[in-house]
């Protein structure tokens, strides 16, 4: 299925419903999530990662094959490119083949998004944006989702994406965005901030962040790489998508603790595990919470599930015979 078809059948309220449903289901045990493995070119300068899962509540299983090339900034590809393959668990039938950029690109910022409505302030609505691509635009929407945002601003390393981003975003949402000259004014007094860069090294200081501030840290993923710094970690409670990940992948996490600045006690739960009023969440308005965003394939597989459900009631998509039934059946 390809990248229209999913946008037009993947608003993004119904992708931040659907992530909080799955993990919440996470968060039950109700289903089956290996770390992911990474298949590096060389230099690593682009990668492959391969992330199966499976949910037990929806019946199905699937896997996310995805390639990751963050030196795409600025050219016409997207940085994560790949398909998500979903499988009912009854017969082990292949479903649907569904365009996974697109999915990334909503599912990521609907968690964030589902993050900010369970961990930022009820009053929260001043956003800054760190980074200029896909994730920024995506999290834009989510951001005015989850709060009602009265002020935007965006950074980017590169001025002229941060004054396109503004430009184009401004109009589709019909919310002025500013632009920031530095990442520490695009923060100054923001209380949701949403950290979408390739960067390798912080882009956003602890020094920086305001009593009472949310983050999502969406950029980093691989254990080598970070948006924010230790001091950013250490003043904030930790909310995880999932512990096991964060404890391997997180290099926002796992520098911080390299120089001492954290240890693993600090991580605070999962998000699901506050969905489910299992731990609290924000527990003072002056506390800074942030959410550290790895990726998970069960979020991948429960987005593409519900894209193929809608395909099949509204006729949408691309019907192919692929194989599977036996000749004599």
């Amino acid at each position: 299925m390809p990248a229209a078809d999913v946008r037009g059948l993947l608003p993004m309220s119904d992708c931040m419903d659907a992530m909080a449903a799955v993990l919440e289901t996470l968060a039950r045990g109700d289903a089956i999530l290996p770390l992911r493995p990474v298949l590096w070119l060389p230099e690593r300068r682009g990668a492959l990662g391969m992330m199966p899962a499976y949910l037990g509540d929806a019946g199905v299983m699937g896997l996310k094959a995805v390639s990751v090339f963050p030196g795409n900034e600025g050219t016409g590809y997207d940085s994560h490119q790949g398909a998500v393959l979903v499988f009912e668990t009854g017969n082990g039938r292949l479903l649907a083949i569904v365009d996974a950029s697109e999915i990334t690109a909503v599912r990521t910022a609907a968690t964030s998004g589902v993050a900010t409505r369970a961990l930022a302030r009820a009053d929260a609505g001043d956003l800054a944006i760190l980074g200029a691509g896909t994730q920024a635009r995506t999290h834009l929407a989510a951001m005015l989702v989850a709060r009602p945002i009265r002020r935007a601003r965006v950074w980017s390393r590169t001025a002229a994406n941060a004054a396109r981003f503004a430009e184009r975003e401004s109009a589709v949402h019909g919310v002025p965005v500013e632009v920031a000259q530095t990442a520490r004014d695009a923060v100054d007094g923001a209380d949701v901030i949403c950290t979408t860069t390739a960067a390798r090294e912080p882009v956003l200081l602890g020094e920086w962040i305001a009593p009472g501030a949310h983050v999502n840290a969406v950029g980093s993923s691989v254990p080598f790489a970070r948006e924010l710094d230790g001091p950013a970690m250490a003043r904030a409670r930790l909310f995880a998508d999932r512990r096991e990940s964060v404890l391997a992948e997180s290099g926002d996490f796992l520098l911080a603790r390299e120089e001492g600045a954290i240890g693993d006690a600090h991580i605070a739960g999962e998000l699901g595990e506050v969905l489910l009023g299992e731990i609290e969440g924000r527990t003072d308005p002056d506390e800074i919470t942030v959410f550290e965003s790895l990726g998970l394939a069960v979020e991948d597989l429960a987005a593409a599930f519900l894209v193929y459900e809608r395909a099949l009631a509204r006729g949408a998509g691309t019907s192919l015979e692929l194989g599977g039934l036996r000749a004599d059946a």
